[in-house]
């Protein structure tokens, strides 16, 4: 709901109502050390990002602010302010599915911007809008393989989002498809490719890897595929930190795309909402869950825009359906248009390089700590590393807490050959004096000792 102030009879007939001659006469019975000071004496020639930056500090005034290195599928990136702006004009707050697109075309030319600009950012030809979240859709992509070639057994990377294997295991449970885990090389975190090439068969219909996978590594997606294609399986690649595309190679190697949209724009908001994706090559097409909005253009040369794609069982037969999901996330997908819009291709680039450096300074800086080291290397990695202490996470979350910084992820409870490794994240947001203050706390530990 919009703000909409009142005038000043209105204000004037309100107070004379309450019996108070003026608003300072009203809240008299504050003390004045806790009223609002309305000079609030800010700074003149800000950036957008900086006048943000200054009420957050102000704001810390009555909060405590804390500085997070969490990432792990989540992740805390700038949100443009024209994004909020937009999304919450009535037009878009309001819309379901787009079924009439008479009176829809809005949304759906806001769906089909999305659809072009992930099909081009993941190297796919087709990419739909109508995922719950990675999670979801990296299920449905193996599903949609399982269709397409007719087998029923999938062999998933042990680097996969732990919660997406959940949520993969959930999915399968019921349909009879077993799921082989491989692992990965303990020096680099990459996935094993000769265990991959030793559990890939002729049964196998997906082949399912993450990259960046969990621990930030880029996989090798060229010798993954050239594995997965040599014995008919289609290839499966996890997203969960878009941002990465800004910069990383395109998976154009893969059959399937599964993608996390949640950096682009969305708000991390206490878990979700989300923005799942599934991308693909051409001929999967008639395969793919979901949605898909396509463009026309009429007898007199005026484009315009439809579902051309509904391949749920509320449109179709049911046993020719993909999916079952029918919640339409045009909303948070059309966030992640606005989101893609403002920045444009360098501005994506530009986007993953700061993430890149900020990751690169604070893996450096927090290693050369004592006690502390990087426990993979070999491999290129984007924003997220995997950190070695002598001390247990349980150890350094407090100490950290205190000085209002949330470290990383203790990785005991899904990788327990780790010990007290954790996964620590840095975006753009993350800035030089935080990380400073984090390695600050790991040395502090040892002058004591």
């Amino acid at each position: 709901m919009r703000y909409l102030p009142k005038s000043p009879a209105e204000r004037e007939k309100m107070l004379a109502e309450i019996g108070a001659s003026s608003i300072d006469d009203l809240f008299a019975v504050i003390p004045a050390e806790y009223r609002l000071n309305r000079d609030l004496h800010i700074p003149r020639q800000l950036a957008e990002s900086e006048i943000l930056d200054f009420f957050h500090r102000a704001a810390r005034r009555n909060s405590v602010g804390y500085y997070s290195f969490l990432g792990a599928g989540a992740y805390r990136h700038y949100r443009p302010v024209i994004i909020d702006s937009l999304v919450q004009r009535g037009e878009f707050l309001t819309s379901y599915t787009p079924y009439q697109a008479e009176i829809t075309q809005g949304t759906l030319q806001a769906i089909f911007e999305f659809q072009t600009m992930i099909a081009e950012l993941t190297g796919m030809d087709v990419a739909n809008a109508s995922m719950y979240d990675g999670s979801t859709g990296t299920a449905e992509a193996v599903m949609m393989a399982v269709r397409v070639t007719g087998r029923h057994k999938a062999v998933v990377a042990h680097t996969v989002h732990p919660e997406y294997r959940e949520v993969l295991a959930t999915y399968t449970k019921y349909q009879g498809l077993p799921v082989s885990l491989v692992p990965y090389n303990g020096e680099t975190a990459r996935v094993d490719l000769e265990a991959l090439d030793a559990a890939v068969t002729d049964e196998t219909a997906a082949v399912l890897v993450q990259s960046p996978n969990f621990f930030g590594v880029i996989e090798d997606i060229p010798a993954i595929a050239q594995i997965a294609h040599a014995k008919g399986a289609l290839l499966i690649i996890a997203i969960t930190e878009a941002v990465s595309l800004g910069i990383v190679r395109p998976p154009v190697e893969a059959d399937i795309v599964a993608m996390e949209a949640q950096s682009f724009g969305v708000a991390i908001s206490y878990g979700g909402p989300f923005c799942g994706v599934i991308a693909a090559k051409e001929q999967y097409l008639r395969q793919m869950p979901g949605r898909l909005a396509g463009q026309t253009v009429d007898r007199d040369g005026y484009r315009g825009y439809v579902l051309t794609l509904s391949t749920r069982e509320q449109h179709i037969r049911r046993e020719k359906a993909t999916s079952n999901i029918c919640t339409n996330q045009a909303l948070v997908a059309l966030m992640a248009t606005i989101f893609l819009t403002v920045y444009g291709k360098e501005g994506m680039r530009e986007l993953a390089l700061h993430n890149l450096a900020k990751a690169d300074y604070a893996a450096k800086t927090l290693s050369a700590q004592p006690g502390t080291r990087l426990v993979f290397s070999g491999a290129p990695r984007f924003n997220e590393f995997v950190l070695d202490t002598a001390e247990s996470p349980e150890f350094w979350t407090p100490r950290l807490l205190d000085v209002n910084i949330a470290g990383g992820v203790p990785l005991r409870r899904w990788y327990p050959e780790l010990g007290n490794a954790t996964l620590w994240c840095a975006t753009e947001v993350v800035t030089r004096q935080q990380i400073d203050a984090a390695a600050k706390v790991l040395a502090a530990r040892h002058e004591e000792v």
